[in-house]
């Protein structure tokens, strides 16, 4: 093997993975030029160009689609045997890359970060907050975080948290001035934060209880977010309804910043869960996450009133 070749291939895979030799020179570290050396370098040995590069584009050749479909899978599995011969003698090290929905970070990411930082100073946790689902195999992703029923049936899960509702809530405030819808279909009558869903571009419907059944409800207002955490701040500033998960509200709901709207229409979500590639469950970054990750939840499920 041309030792060469070989010290480049990671940045080709970056490249790739990121669509863009600026992306991939920030990932790496490196700069563009010192990107485009190294891609240039292994077209000339394999006598192929590996990319079609436009003004506003980078694209896989066949060439390069065939490169980066053995070297990606290659280089993955070099990186979790080095983590796990780091990890024999040691503790934990290396860079532990977790692509997660948004409201996944406060309830199931930042309490396991803070405690990691203590414990595993070795490992650096870098997580991507997507609200789309991703290929994280494809991205370079060493797990996921999503809620249970978004999991593809060939991933490893692993319970983040309790199940938990998906509510409404308005501060008291709004309900003052506007009253409290009667049922889901008096939702149209009220200013409700909408979410737009940042892959698809649409607006999200409600998911919501009524008479026994799962409905899907379109809302109108004069806000359309795309967190929950904004849907949260608008709802306490008096904006309208908001929803979210409860987790997310439960001290607002408790200090009587904000009331729960229609309780008895709230659905009940199967809650967080990290999931990964069977074989990636042996890395020693990746065990320590999931370790911190379960001593937390028996924790918290002994502690009353807290969702974790």
């Amino acid at each position: 093997m041309d030792r060469d070749l070989l010290s480049h291939l990671p940045v080709v895979v970056a490249v790739a993975r990121r669509g863009g030799f600026a992306l991939a020179a920030a990932e790496l570290g490196m700069s563009p030029s010192a990107v485009s050396h190294a891609v240039r370098l292994v077209e000339e040995r394999i006598g192929q160009p590996l990319f079609a590069r436009t003004t506003r584009s980078v694209s896989l050749t066949e060439a390069g689609k065939a490169l980066v479909e053995t070297a990606a899978p290659a280089l993955q599995d070099i990186a979790e045997r080095m983590d796990r011969i780091r990890g024999i003698k040691g503790r934990p090290a290396g860079q532990l890359r977790i692509n997660a929905s948004n409201i996944a970070i406060p309830l199931a990411v930042t309490p396991v970060v803070t405690m990691m930082a203590e414990r595993y100073p070795d490992v650096t946790v870098e997580v991507v907050a997507d609200q789309g689902l991703v290929d994280i195999v494809g991205e370079g992703f060493d797990a996921g975080i999503r809620l249970g029923e978004m999991i593809a049936q060939d991933m490893v899960a692993v319970r983040l948290t309790r199940p938990f509702s998906a509510v409404m809530v308005a501060t008291p405030a709004y309900i003052g001035r506007h009253g409290r819808p009667r049922d889901v279909a008096d939702l149209a009558n009220h200013n409700c934060i909408g979410y737009r869903l940042v892959r698809s571009g649409a607006l999200y419907r409600w998911d919501l209880a009524e008479d026994g059944k799962d409905v899907s409800v379109e809302t109108r207002g004069t806000a359309i977010v795309t967190d929950s955490l904004a849907a949260i701040d608008l709802a306490l500033a008096g904006v309208g309804i908001a929803y979210v998960f409860e987790p997310l509200v439960q001290d607002h709901i408790a200090a009587g910043r904000l009331v729960q709207i229609l309780p008895q229409s709230a659905i009940e979500e199967p809650g967080l869960f990290l999931y990964f590639p069977r074989r990636a469950s042996m890395a020693p970054k990746l065990r320590a996450f999931i370790d911190t990750a379960q001593e937390i939840g028996r924790t918290s499920s002994r502690t009353p009133g807290r969702a974790a």
